[in-house]
């Protein structure tokens, strides 16, 4: 679903979800059907603000740099893409809590990126086109194409630093899991989960998906009952810092292409909280079990 860049908004603006759900035809999932832009474009609302950091030039810009990168390996877009995405797209977490704009930016400026990224490829057993899920438009922070992205830069960046981010979001299984639990909320518990992730992988652990998922699951379920935040207390991030950044957009140049960016400087992690989860959560990955995969199948888009 290639659109004319015409046809690209200049400004982000808020779609709500009941009115882009009636957007979403088989069709359209399929890429076979192109979606009503001036429907679209009626039905959503218009940020006031005059701030460039709601330009949709530079959003698009690294899209179609994540889309000619890594057309070869789709998923290996993630990685690059998400402290991208996140230092452009310099928003609050209110901000980014607004579903409305993770919509608008699916259906009105980029639906091409999500077909490119998430559209499953050939065709079903009886011959019907593969669909995208409608979730990957549609749908929770951790399934839409863009907030899936955003929240995971966010949840496990270290500060200014997206390096914890880049690790994370370079195995499905971590973003696919880990951002649905809310024990990642407390920042300590999340770069613990990217240290243990980074040992398993630089160690050739085997089933490597599945130790990720045991491992999130493990660490769950014992924060039913352990409180991650007495065992590892961390500092309260910096929100005039976070403001600063934010603000700084104005004057900020485009984000680079073979570093990373550079996020607020709102506060880092207590590295003896991060070492107390770390060895924590080692234990768990060695004792969680692994799952029967003749029972569950996996996906991995």
């Amino acid at each position: 679903m290639n659109r004319a860049q015409a046809e690209v908004p200049a400004r982000l603006a808020l779609l709500p979800g009941d009115r882009a759900t009636g957007f979403l035809t088989h069709g359209v999932r399929a890429g076979q059907e192109a979606l009503p832009h001036v429907a679209i474009i009626r039905a959503s609302t218009p940020i006031q603000e005059d701030s460039v950091r709601w330009s949709v030039d530079p959003v698009r810009e690294i899209l179609e740099e994540a889309m000619e990168r890594f057309d070869a390996v789709r998923t290996d877009a993630d990685a690059w893409l998400a402290p991208r995405l996140h230092a452009t797209l310099r928003l609050t977490r209110a901000e980014a809590a607004d579903a409305g704009l993770w919509n608008f930016l699916a259906l009105a400026v980029a639906p091409d990126f999500v077909l490119w990224r998430h559209l499953p490829l050939g065709r079903t057993d009886d011959g019907v086109p593969r669909k995208i899920n409608s979730a990957r438009f549609v749908g929770p922070h951790y399934s839409q194409a863009f907030a899936r992205l955003w929240w995971s830069a966010e949840m496990f960046r270290d500060g200014s630093d997206y390096t914890p981010a880049e690790i994370a979001c370079g195995n499905q299984d971590m973003i696919n899991t880990a951002l649905r639990l809310a024990a990642i909320d407390h920042k300590p518990t999340a770069l613990a989960l990217v240290t243990v992730l980074k040992k398993l992988a630089d160690g050739g652990a085997t089933r490597l998906g599945d130790r990720v998922n045991a491992l999130c699951t493990a660490v769950n379920v014992a924060g039913s009952t352990l409180m991650y935040e007495v065992i590892a207390p961390d500092d309260p991030p910096r929100h005039e810092a976070l403001t600063e950044w934010i603000t700084d957009v104005e004057s900020a140049p485009a984000v680079p292409w073979e570093r990373l960016p550079e996020g607020p400087h709102d506060g880092t992690v207590r590295r003896s909280s991060c070492e107390a989860l770390s060895r924590m959560f080692e234990r768990f990955a060695a004792e969680a079990p692994l799952r029967d995969r003749a029972r569950f199948g996996a996906v991995h888009d």
